[in-house]
């Protein structure tokens, strides 16, 4: 299989595998006008199998929607062929309309102009709270 390099755009890399569509969906890829590359189950010396994603555009990534998706990605900054930055992530402290609020006595349910905000709550769980209701929303890995 050949994937061509980009000159200028995204890496998105270490994506553990089967969740690069998640990112994806959370990221509006689907909305792009130019080249988005989804490759999964590349062998990986350090996660056995990864997923990558490559978007041949520059463009801003929500880096909390990625450490909320998964804390060990890496982004990858490319400009004329070159990578030009290398981003870690990690778990977000604050999550603003991420993820929604299940709680169907929350302000958000009957306020929707309100912001979703959760708040990390405990990282080894991958666990946040809702600003308003205190209700946990854990990420599964």
């Amino acid at each position: 299989m050949k994937i061509d390099s980009i000159q200028d755009g995204v890496v998105l890399d270490h994506i553990k595998a089967g969740k690069s569509m998640d990112i994806y969906k959370y990221l509006h890829l689907d909305k792009l006008d130019c080249s988005v590359a989804i490759i999964k189950n590349v062998r990986s010396g350090r996660l056995g199998k990864k997923d990558i994603i490559k978007i041949d555009s520059p463009m801003e990534v929500d880096l909390d929607v990625l450490g909320y998706i998964d804390p060990d990605i890496t982004v990858n900054i490319i400009r004329n062929g070159v990578r030009v930055e290398k981003k870690h992530l990690a778990l977000p402290e604050k999550l603003v309309n991420v993820i929604h609020c299940k709680n169907p006595r929350c302000i958000t349910t009957a306020e929707s102009q309100l912001p979703a905000i959760f708040l990390l709550s405990d990282a080894q769980k991958r666990s946040y709270r809702c600003a308003y209701c205190e209700a946990e929303k854990t990420r599964r890995v």
